[in-house]
């Protein structure tokens, strides 16, 4: 007779996860996440590109602030007459006397909220968001209070794009 090859059932061993020091881990991580979530602040600016296919801004007022920044000044157009050029001092661009124009332009043109931003591609990052941030509003100290300051809205509607 021939013989049969009996196999033994293998008894497998059931294993256990132990989970205590993930769970623990988790105590410790979650709460901290959630602290820390609470502290950072997103802020959004909405800008607008412009597109090619649009064509000139014919605005009813006649007044388009374009501030475009160069290599070696800063110069405010109206689209396409300039207004100011603002040269740089000791290689750093002049933000104050950029300011000061931003802020006559606007008590002249007070119903004016649209201004474009125009950079030359090897400007740094940095200097875009400074530009923005003066075109934007400026900082008023309170009457009462000599160390608190107010936002004044400017030409709060800005473009961003390449300068020609």
């Amino acid at each position: 007779m021939a013989r049969r090859h009996h196999y033994r059932r293998r008894v497998k061993e059931t294993y256990e996860i132990d989970v205590t020091t993930f769970l623990n881990l988790m105590v410790v991580l979650v709460p901290f996440l959630l602290i820390t979530a609470v502290f950072s602040r997103l802020t959004i600016v909405e800008l607008n590109l412009p597109s090619t296919a649009s064509g000139p801004n014919n605005s009813p007022e006649g007044f388009n602030l374009e501030v475009i920044v160069r290599e070696d000044l800063i110069e405010l157009t109206n689209g396409q007459v300039v207004i100011a050029s603002i040269p740089n001092k000791e290689d750093e661009f002049d933000l104050e006397t950029l300011s000061d124009y931003i802020v006559e332009l606007k008590q002249e043109y007070p119903e004016q909220d649209a201004a474009s931003v125009l950079m030359e591609a090897q400007i740094p990052y940095d200097y875009l968001i400074q530009v923005m941030d003066i075109v934007r509003s400026i900082e008023v100290p309170l009457e009462n209070d000599e160390e608190s300051f107010e936002l004044v809205a400017l030409f709060s509607e800005i473009s961003v794009g390449d300068a020609p």
